[in-house]
């Protein structure tokens, strides 16, 4: 905000989770400054997995069975009656690593000890959500809302396992592509009508009013679309596959969800298909090494290179590792077979000590 202010920044976009669980939207609308974010109360619905499934139980927005639990004892015993496999996931923020598919007992017994008792993700594993397993296809739905209109986005699916198969802990996203294969217009107009809209009518009648995006990972299950989770914020990869694709001015949206008139902007969508790929630190999601050189040369000119886990070098030009996931490699074309055989022709181009990604982000036998 100091910035901003410094800078004379007029409009603001939050990108992390972590500033809108702070409340930066209040401080800045405090101080009368433009920014693009839900509120603190509305960014619960991302920074509280029990929130989410209370709101989504009482609003009939379809999810997986659950229960929360606050108690070590009450969900270890949960869990021993429960039906495998189970999913365990933090209430908090875990970037990526709070939630846990446990296949046996004894792996979930773990889990809950390391959440509630090891407090390995500190207080975000104070309580748990301990849930259905879902089969299906997963699929990433966002939403434009000014909390009176709400407009969807065209999908994209992601990768949240580091190995290739979909193997592997799980991470902030390993990769994705845009659009999803999966959805036919009936189940689109499910996850506007049942989910998206539903949730933000939801939110509204809970005075929470939820401005800004928001973002629905689903499963399309033989039942119909089922949330996963909810983000309250574009997210990565997933962001970075969708906004390429988008041809309305992105602040034009901004300005009129700011101005409550969303229901005036005619957002249109390229037909191409985009393609992304995560450039990873080997050892990621758990330890990992940085400050090691990156070869970004000979890349193709319309290829687009997103840096998440980056520094610059004390050499002119030079970018060193500095985080898990370091950069999102992204092409178009006009399939989704275009552009992946494009991103990785150039994702073969980056080299850095330790330099991995998954080589089959929206491979043939999905498509």
């Amino acid at each position: 905000m100091r910035v901003a202010q410094e800078k004379g920044v007029e409009l603001t976009v939050v990108g992390p989770e972590a500033p809108l669980v702070s409340g930066i939207a209040g401080e800045f609308n405090i101080r009368g400054m433009q920014i693009f974010a839900p509120s603190k109360l509305a960014a619960e619905i991302e920074s509280s997995k029990v929130f989410a499934k209370e709101l989504m139980q009482k609003y009939n927005i379809p999810c997986a069975y659950s229960s929360s639990f606050s108690d070590y004892t009450l969900a270890r015993e949960y869990v021993q009656k429960h039906k495998l496999p189970i999913v365990i996931k933090a209430d908090g923020l875990a970037a990526g690593k709070g939630v846990i598919i446990a296949r046996s007992i004894p792996q979930a017994l773990e889990a809950l000890t390391c959440f509630m008792e090891s407090k390995r993700l500190g207080s975000a594993g104070d309580r748990v959500v301990i849930e259905e397993y879902l089969s299906g296809k997963e699929v990433s739905s966002f939403a434009f809302t000014d909390v009176h209109t709400v407009v969807p986005m065209v999908s994209a699916c992601d990768y949240k396992r580091v190995f290739d198969g979909d193997r592997g802990p799980n991470t902030g996203g390993m990769g994705s592509y845009s659009p999803s294969h999966v959805l036919s217009q009936e189940v689109d107009r499910a996850i506007a009508e049942t989910i998206m809209t539903r949730t933000v009518r939801a939110m509204q009648k809970e005075k929470r009013h939820y401005e800004g995006v928001l973002y629905g990972g689903l499963m399309i299950t033989n039942d119909g679309p089922k949330v996963l989770e909810f983000n309250a914020r574009f997210g990565d990869p997933e962001a970075q596959v969708i906004l390429p694709r988008l041809k309305t001015d992105l602040v034009d949206i901004i300005l009129a969800i700011l101005n409550k008139e969303l229901d005036r902007v005619n957002i249109e969508w390229s037909e191409d298909a985009c393609v992304g790929v995560v450039v990873a630190s080997a050892g990621y999601p758990d330890s990992y090494k940085t400050g090691f050189p990156i070869s970004l040369d000979n890349l193709d000119s319309d290829i687009l290179v997103f840096h998440a886990g980056t520094k610059p070098g004390s050499k002119p030009g030079e970018i060193l590792t500095d985080g898990g996931r370091v950069l999102t490699v992204v092409a178009m074309g006009k399939t989704i077979a275009e552009a992946r055989e494009k991103v990785y022709n150039n994702v073969s181009r980056i080299h850095f000590d330790g330099c991995y990604y998954r080589k089959d982000i929206a491979g043939i036998t999905e498509m």
